[in-house]
């Protein structure tokens, strides 16, 4: 026989599970020495549909871990389950003459040699699947040794799932925000302290592979302007300057070679997403890079509500922004010059401009970088 394992060893393989969830399938089986069971396992239970699920297990076929979710679960004495923290065995649950005529001993835990199961709710949330740990004493009840030694670990592992679901959710989280990051129209590049390219997202990579406003050189980024090099070199030196020129909301204009412009924004990341801060591979700060032009579908919506313009006000709009003057305007929309005054003359007076350039301006304002 194997010496079991001690309690310390037991409680810090423990937390290592914790911040390491494929280590429970190593835990399992030291609980299953240190309180000398016959099997062991951690799993779900919804006390509702009685379902069950098994996640980690030692000492048990599993042909009867399968036969105990699609049948047996349900037949399981752990209809209501016990407060959290509590070892309790099938007599602390339900008659156990009864029970031992019941279909849960007769087809599944009988065939098995064992004759009692105790199980302990790890998790206080109201979680409506909760997780417990279940322990098979073997041919004999459980006693009072090993209830000790079950009741010694329920805080260390119930403290250890606590990590496991925090850092699950910090996960998730991160998750969802790179997908949202991945679907921008703009471009998105996360710097280190050297201006080297820590992650881009598809934009930004479609960005530099057209090598033209901004290129990667040796995984550094490399403006196609020698000024904007400099500012960027100054700004990204260390994440102090990155804050005070993202908190100043400061720009860097580019220009591409056919002299179409584009913006760079400096964004500052919060310190969870410095990936290390400073430290060599950890991005300080972003560049927000988008075309500078006026797109004046995606904002036409947004001045429409916001102004209360009506249908043939926003086309004269749009058409000011996109085409040219009043001329050019009456032209593209087939109707009177004195047509179009008219409907400009309520766009000023709705919006509070008085210049056609203040409207192309207004609707510059309104552009949407982030519309894919």
């Amino acid at each position: 026989m194997p010496r079991p394992p001690k309690q310390s060893d037991l409680i810090e393989r423990i937390y290592d599970a914790g911040l390491d969830p494929g280590l429970w399938g190593d835990v399992v089986v030291m609980l299953n020495g240190f309180i000398g069971s016959r099997a062991c396992g951690l799993i779900s239970k919804d006390p509702i549909s009685k379902s069950g699920a098994t996640h980690y297990y030692c000492g048990v076929d599993p042909h009867y871990i399968q036969l105990y979710a699609e049948t047996y679960a349900r037949y399981d004495p752990l209809a209501r389950l016990p407060r959290y923290g509590e070892v309790r065995n099938i007599p602390d649950l339900v008659n156990f003459e009864e029970y031992r005529r019941g279909r849960f001993y007769q087809e599944w835990l009988r065939p098995q040699g064992c004759a009692d199961v105790a199980n302990v709710v790890l998790e206080q949330s109201q979680s409506s699947c909760p997780m417990l740990l279940t322990v098979i004493p073997g041919k004999e009840m459980l006693d009072a040794v090993q209830r000790a030694r079950i009741q010694a670990v329920v805080s260390h592992a119930s403290r250890a799932l606590v990590i496991n679901r925090a850092i699950e959710r910090k996960q998730q989280r991160a998750t969802a925000l790179a997908d949202v990051v991945d679907q921008l129209n703009a471009g998105l590049i996360l710097l280190d302290a050297a201006c080297n390219i820590v992650h881009g997202n598809p934009a930004a990579d479609t960005l530099l592979a057209a090598d033209d406003v901004l290129r990667s050189v040796s995984g550094r980024l490399v403006a196609r302007s020698s000024a904007a090099n400099s500012v960027l070199r100054a700004t990204f030196r260390d994440a102090g300057e990155v804050a005070l020129a993202a908190a100043s909301g400061q720009k860097i204009p580019l220009m591409s070679h056919d002299g179409s412009y584009y913006i760079a924004q400096i964004v500052a990341l919060p310190s969870l997403l410095r990936n290390g801060g400073e430290s060599a591979g950890g991005a300080i700060g972003a560049l927000f890079v988008w075309k500078a032009e006026v797109d004046s579908q995606s904002c036409a919506g947004l001045i429409d509500r916001t102004f209360g313009l009506t249908p043939a006000e926003l086309r004269v709009l749009q058409s000011i922004v996109e085409v040219g003057g009043v001329p050019e305007t009456a032209i593209a929309l087939g109707i009177a010059e004195t047509t179009v005054k008219t409907h400009l003359h309520r766009v000023f007076a709705k919006t509070g401009v008085s210049r056609q350039a203040d409207l192309v301006k207004l609707a510059a304002g309104f552009s949407n970088p982030l519309v894919h």
